[in-house]
């Protein structure tokens, strides 16, 4: 598994008076018809590829014709091998708004659940290399983790109200098991997972009428239980 190994390059200030210095050098060799003229011309665009611009909170990945070179985290202006291809890795703080999905909950009830979930890549080497298209994996892997932690806990409870945890009365537990589901499945590409919630959650209408009633029902003779107790 590749993960950074990170790398600071020489500054490229320097190389901004060593690329005007070729320009005018082939400026000269190309007056004086100098059989050197063709490295003269060569030369500017050499320079002017190893030039690379790392902004705050970016990284850039380097390879060299397949290898991994490292990677460049400290924000700043450098200079690099020309022949290196830099890929751009964002570390901003990033979220996913999912769409409402509609579910079957532990007791095979179709719900509809909505969830924020806020991310940020660790590992700009696991984020490049480990996965094909990170940004799409997170996606795709978020929501097969609420898919599974909707499957897994009842959406409410309605006899027993020591019942085993659900959906609904959940809350901060709920959200705990999402964010850990979350980092099992993102690890691989160096994604860390800050915070994940239940933004939306309800029955799926075609059942909602009936599940209020049975709620209705319930409370009812739990009421009912205290008053004879």
């Amino acid at each position: 598994m590749t993960t950074d190994k990170i790398v600071k390059p020489g500054s490229g200030y320097l190389w901004i008076l060593i690329f005007f210095g070729s320009i005018a050098a082939f400026v000269y060799l190309t007056a004086q018809v100098h059989p050197l003229f063709a490295i003269g011309f060569i030369m500017p665009f050499l320079i002017m590829f190893g030039f690379i611009v790392v902004n705050p909170n970016d990284s850039k990945v380097l390879v060299l014709f397949g290898d991994y070179i490292g990677t460049v985290r400290e924000n700043g202006f450098y200079w690099a091998n020309p022949f290196y291809s830099k890929k751009k890795v964002t570390l901003r703080v990033r979220n996913i708004e999912g769409d409402k999905i509609k579910v079957n909950d532990k007791e095979g009830n179709p719900i509809i659940i909505g969830t924020v979930i806020v991310w940020q890549v660790t590992d700009s080497a696991k984020a490049s290399f480990e996965v094909d298209n990170y940004e799409h994996y997170v996606k795709l892997q978020s929501d097969a983790a609420v898919r599974h932690l909707a499957g897994s806990y009842s959406y409410d409870h309605f006899d027993d109200e020591q019942k085993e945890i659900t959906l609904r009365s959940g809350g901060d537990h709920i959200n705990a098991e999402l964010v850990k589901e979350l980092e099992e499945r993102l690890g691989l590409a160096g994604v860390r997972v800050i915070e994940a919630r239940i933004t939306h959650l309800a029955y799926s209408e075609e059942i909602a009428g009936a599940m209020l009633q049975r709620q209705q029902a319930s409370a009812v003779v739990a009421a009912r239980t205290k008053i004879v107790e």
